[in-house]
């Protein structure tokens, strides 16, 4: 039900179902009911803001008053935070050092290393590759008794991308995938000393791995993002060798989590929605489509949003909403319920494959805007097309069955997706 209660300050108080199966699997009705309830809300549970409207999270996104890092301008003494759970060292001091929770300057420093080579020119050079190991992905694919959409298709694809483009050897590249998601774990609210052991384990794994090949790559450069990372050079500055580890762990993580989920849920809402399937199926043996298919891969990141929900820290005093806020806070910004708000997209919970209505939050706004972007974009597109040509009369193996999610909701995904060619 949507907010009743009142914080001190009056703002509606909730508790979002975070890990409530049925609110994995389908949070846009309870996300509608806050929306139209109220702009923002208290969670009591967590002990943060959670903000509902677009206008709202694209102004926080962009409002420097807001950070994904606290730590560069107060010590955890003066937020009255506690001490750091030794249990994951790792992995704070790899979540501390990277791009994406970085502030300013150290922000503006990373960025502008990591992108002298991250390239729009690099990753739109990955197209024909991407194209060749979708084509020996689908080969292997069953004609005849299904396969799992998710395991089978849409995992391999952005896990070996992103291990050519770093130059992680083959024989090394099967553990990328677990490693990565053993480390989102520590994203949700809530996580088991379990989930915490495996993903301390492995940084620590992967970093390993990833100083190896730095070193290699020192004394023998090849045509890879870890020779370029190591040759970065802005005006005699240079990434740290814990820097360029951090941004490759970094790279992994971001740049496979939204593409497998994206495209698997993006598939669910097109069997569920069959004629905009056979839209795209009468656009795919066109040479020129491609644009075609990025536009409905924009659609459908805003339609099921793969990250549902992202967080910023306060900075300074502030009052938002009403609500008193002090540094340290966290406030919850619903790039799910945004995505879906009528006052910035028409008939937002209808799935438009043409609609061009300008920016979702998917890939955030502002300084922190993803980097890897462009490159998610590339392979969703592509992807989706080789899988409508391949398998223009694909269905669900049980079209009444529920969706089968992971569990969790800031990195929100389908356990598996059975379906048969048709």
């Amino acid at each position: 039900m949507p907010p009743s209660a009142r914080s001190s300050s009056g703002l509606p108080t909730f508790t979002l179902p975070l890990h409530d199966p049925a609110f994995v699997r389908d949070p846009y009705p309870l996300l509608a009911e806050l929306r139209e309830e109220t702009a923002a809300f208290r969670d009591p549970a967590l002990d943060r803001v959670f903000l509902t409207r677009h206008a709202d999270i694209s102004a926080v996104l962009r409002d420097r008053r807001f950070g994904r890092s606290v730590l560069h301008r107060y010590s955890r003494d003066e937020l009255g935070w506690p001490l750091p759970d030794p249990r994951q060292a790792q992995f704070d001091a790899f979540n501390g050092n990277h791009l994406l929770d970085s502030e300013p300057p150290k922000h503006t420093r990373l960025r502008s290393l990591v992108g002298l080579a991250f390239t729009p020119r690099r990753v739109e050079g990955l197209s024909k590759r991407i194209e060749g190991i979708l084509a020996a992905q689908l080969q292997g694919l069953s004609r005849e008794g299904g396969f799992d959409l998710v395991a089978d298709y849409a995992e391999p694809l952005p896990v070996t991308v992103i291990a050519e483009l770093l130059g992680v050897p083959p024989e090394e590249r099967h553990q990328l995938r677990p490693w990565s998601a053993a480390i989102v774990r520590l994203y949700e609210p809530t996580y088991t000393p379990q989930e915490q052991a495996e993903a301390e384990r492995a940084v620590l794994e992967f970093s390993a791995l990833l100083r190896g090949l730095a070193l290699s790559r020192r004394s023998e450069p090849r045509d890879d993002l870890i020779t370029a990372l190591v040759q970065a050079e802005d005006a005699g500055d240079r990434l740290t060798e814990q820097e360029l580890i951090d941004t490759c762990i970094l790279l992994l993580n971001a740049g496979h989590e939204a593409s497998v989920n994206g495209l698997a849920a993006g598939v669910l809402a097109l069997m569920r929605e069959r004629r905009h399937w056979d839209t795209l199926v009468r656009a795919a043996p066109w040479e020129g489509s491609l644009p075609t298919f990025r536009t409905a891969v924009e659609e459908l990141l805003r339609y099921d949003t793969p990250l549902p929900l992202f967080e910023r820290y306060v900075l300074e005093d502030l009052t938002l909403e009403g609500e008193e806020l002090r540094p340290g806070e966290n406030v919850g910004l619903l790039y799910a319920s945004g995505n879906r708000d009528v006052r910035r997209f028409s008939r937002p919970d209808e799935l438009d494959l043409t609609r061009d209505e300008g920016p979702h939050l998917t890939f955030g706004l502002g300084v922190h805007y993803c980097l890897g972007a462009p490159l998610a974009r590339l392979e969703l597109a592509l992807s989706l097309r080789a899988l409508v040509r391949a398998f223009p009369g694909l269905r669900l193996q049980e079209p009444d069955a529920e969706a089968e999610y992971m569990g969790g909701f800031v990195i929100r995904g389908l356990r598996r997706l059975d379906v048969v060619p048709g």
